[in-house]
């Protein structure tokens, strides 16, 4: 066989060989195409293919919805809990004269007609039962009712036995009225509530503020039975979610570093940490670097997500999940199509989902046409020298 002959022979071995290699070439994942293959094939009925659109981002908007603190803790909140047990109250009496039971206090002319007898009784601690003791007027439970309340039921208890009696209660020592805060603060501390109301930032600044980044940290509430969280920085934007904070309240400063994965064809291939108050597909893209314009493919955005079985009405039924409950979703963008801009601002990233751009089909035939030049560009300058 002549050189040239050999050579031509070597040549086209060389570009089949490059050809049926071309399922080898090296990737950054799967294209378009294969991700629905893949999900179509019996084996796979539990992945979800669900192409996004306004009513896709607008259903998963309305399952992510969260419940103010204005709405869940606002209602009949910050009034007056009254005294407790644990509590210390001061009782004085006035009893005009000529005095009955109290002539022996102490005189109080101020503004007063003639001589009043004013007698304070030893401040005393509310009991367990939550009463109190007062002379002439037995036991009173003091427990739920307010100073005013109070001082009502003792004049009545001593009405027909002084002379005309007044009374004035003063807390002198607050115990039962706390609220607790804990978490990412500066300071942990149990914070007496005052007659002025304090509210939910008002504990926060009591503590010392958060140690962590505002935008990073949620505030969580419970009350009673029930608890509610926010991200601080809406309380803070929000003034209706500053909520008053009642007896017993915990309140719970938590650092929460969110995150998704950028992989494929975009700007950056990373973990990208995002704030708690969320951000929407176009920011993600954003973050990370966007689409590569010489490789990616604008209809194979993709987000990988396990969701819960009542976010979508999945159109492979019946849905399967996994050992966790959640159903594997991939949700696919199409950015070729104009108002797929408008719908990104509507879909929520969550937290550990997957941002994953495929390469366009032309990128791929790029690199087979890459292997096939690099290995016959050679065979060819050495067919032209010996011509």
């Amino acid at each position: 066989m002549r050189p040239t002959l050999r050579l031509t022979f070597a040549l086209s071995t060389a570009a089949t060989l490059a050809l049926a290699g071309c399922s080898q070439l090296p990737t950054i994942g799967p294209s378009r195409h294969e991700i629905r293959e893949a999900a179509a094939q019996p084996g796979n009925q539990a992945v979800q293919i669900v192409d996004v659109d306004d009513t896709v981002a607008r259903r998963l908007q309305a399952q992510q919805y969260q419940r103010l603190f204005s709405e869940s803790l606002g209602q009949a909140r910050g009034s007056d809990p009254g005294i407790g047990a644990g509590d210390a109250v001061e009782i004085n009496l006035w009893e005009a004269p000529p005095a009955a039971l109290f002539g022996g206090g102490v005189i109080d002319v101020r503004g007063v007609p003639g001589s009043v007898r004013t007698t304070t009784l030893p401040e005393q601690v509310v009991d367990r039962d939550g009463f109190i003791s007062v002379p002439f007027a037995g036991r009173i439970r003091a427990a739920g009712l307010t100073p005013q309340a109070l001082e009502t039921e003792v004049v009545r208890r001593l009405k027909g036995k002084a002379n005309q009696p007044e009374a004035l209660v003063r807390v002198t020592r607050n115990a039962s009225s706390n609220v607790t805060i804990v978490g990412e603060v500066t300071n942990s501390l149990r914070m007496p509530l005052s007659a002025g109301g304090e509210r939910l930032l008002d504990a926060l600044a009591a503590a010392g503020g958060v140690r962590q980044p505002i935008s990073k940290t949620t505030l969580q509430v419970t009350s009673g039975n029930q608890f509610q969280s926010m991200p601080l920085d809406q309380v803070i934007r929000d003034p209706r979610q500053n909520v008053p904070l009642r007896a017993g309240d915990v309140i719970t400063a938590i650092f929460q570093p969110l995150s998704f994965t950028a992989l494929g064809a975009t700007g950056k291939n990373e973990e990208i940490n995002f704030e708690v108050q969320g951000i929407s597909l176009a920011q993600a893209l954003a973050r990370s670097g966007g689409l590569v314009d010489s490789r990616s493919d604008a209809q194979g955005v993709f987000v990988f997500r396990l969701e819960q079985p009542n976010a979508l009405d999945w159109p492979r039924q019946p849905a399967v999940t996994t050992a966790d409950g959640l159903v594997p979703v991939v949700y696919r963008i199409d950015l070729k199509n104009p108002a797929s801009f408008f719908v990104m601002r509507n879909f929520a990233i969550q937290h550990q989902d997957i941002l994953y751009a495929s390469n366009a089909p032309i990128a791929e035939l790029q690199k087979f046409l890459n292997v096939v030049f690099s290995i016959t560009y050679p065979l060819l300058n050495a067919v032209q020298s010996l011509k």
